[in-house]
């Protein structure tokens, strides 16, 4: 997922995409932990992706609550 994907979603798709990527995360490592993997670079790229999201929702808070003070 890119930056400007994540960018243009709206703050309640952002919390619903961590949940998805979230749980995409832990089935991608019990499948790993079962048997290997086909592509195990894709239980880091879904890190990443997480913590694009939550950097994104991280900053949508911040400058809501700068907006507020």
């Amino acid at each position: 997922m890119k930056n400007s994907e994540i960018t243009g979603l709206a703050t309640e798709e952002l919390v619903a995409k961590i949940g998805e990527e979230r749980a995409n995360l832990t089935k991608l490592k019990f499948a790993h932990a079962v048997s290997a993997i086909e592509n195990p670079t894709r239980i880091t790229k879904v890190r990443k992706d997480i913590a694009r999201l939550n950097t994104e929702l991280t900053k949508r808070k911040a400058a809501q609550a700068s907006e507020q003070n």
